[in-house]
């Protein structure tokens, strides 16, 4: 979780940035008392919260609020201010929370606990998954999953691309081997390839990484730390790593993808 916080009085910013450190020590936390540094920061790196002094120098909290909307539209904005005047501004904005100073562990904590936009830990996510350029998947530690069989590498792209929809093997078939008919033989062929990849994820652990019913399947996004899905969520990291390659290694990918954004 990335947690930003701006006051142009250094006093009152490091009572701030001590109050979040202390409610959510677990989070990356930077503090500042420029606006312009705040913004260059969430639209490198993005950010998840941001705790915004409204009346400030210059560009005041709901201005400097309105520009961060623009980076991500589902930024978490919480203002910390001594002034009441300022809560229609703030909540015309859909802001998630506001705070009166002086600002404390307690106040952060409650607002944390009742987002606008929940934050989706990721921390414990059973697999990372890598979308652009080449598709490819990742155990916790870092290290590369192994796939029984490419092929089954290959369903299990197609099933995270379908973001927990289910998916039939007639419509797995349909994307792997477009040009072929859907008989006997090529569904034996799919359910093999569908057997291994489950296989392979039991192997490391994440077999509850699928999710299945009577003739279909899907991923669980939850358990899922994936840079598509991010993207998709407008997050600032995984949008400025997009290079214009999705699953390269896959025909039917760009074709998919292209239909999703058009």
């Amino acid at each position: 979780m990335r947690i930003l916080c701006v006051d142009d009085e250094p006093l009152m910013l490091q009572m701030l940035e001590m109050a979040v450190r202390e409610a959510k020590p677990d989070a990356d936390v930077t503090a500042y008392d420029d606006q312009d540094d705040l913004i260059a920061d969430a639209a490198e790196n993005g950010c998840d919260i941001a705790f915004l002094d409204i009346h400030m120098r210059g560009m005041n909290g709901v201005e400097l609020a309105k520009k961060l909307k623009e980076i991500n539209p589902k930024m978490n904005i919480i203002f910390v201010t001594g002034f009441s005047e300022y809560t229609g501004d703030a909540m015309r904005l859909h802001a998630s929370g506001y705070i009166m100073k002086p600002v404390t562990k307690e106040k952060v904590e409650a607002e944390l606990s009742d987002l606008r936009f929940p934050i989706v830990p990721k921390s414990n996510a059973l697999l990372r998954v890598q979308c652009f350029g080449n598709f490819d998947v990742f155990l916790p530690d870092g290290s590369h999953m192994h796939f029984e069989r490419q092929r089954s590498k290959e369903v299990f792209a197609y099933l995270v691309h379908r973001q927990g929809s289910s998916c039939t093997t007639r419509e797995i078939a349909a994307a792997m081997f477009e040009d072929e008919p859907f008989d006997n033989k090529q569904k034996n062929h799919v359910q093999q390839l569908i057997y291994a990849m489950i296989k392979s994820l039991k192997a490391v652990g994440a077999e509850k990484a699928v999710t299945r019913s009577y003739n279909a399947l899907a991923v669980n996004p939850d358990v899922l730390d994936c840079d598509y899905y991010r993207f998709k969520e407008l997050d600032a990291g995984a949008v400025n790593a997009y290079q214009n390659e999705y699953m390269s290694q896959y025909y039917w990918a760009d074709f998919l993808y292209d239909e999703d954004l058009y």
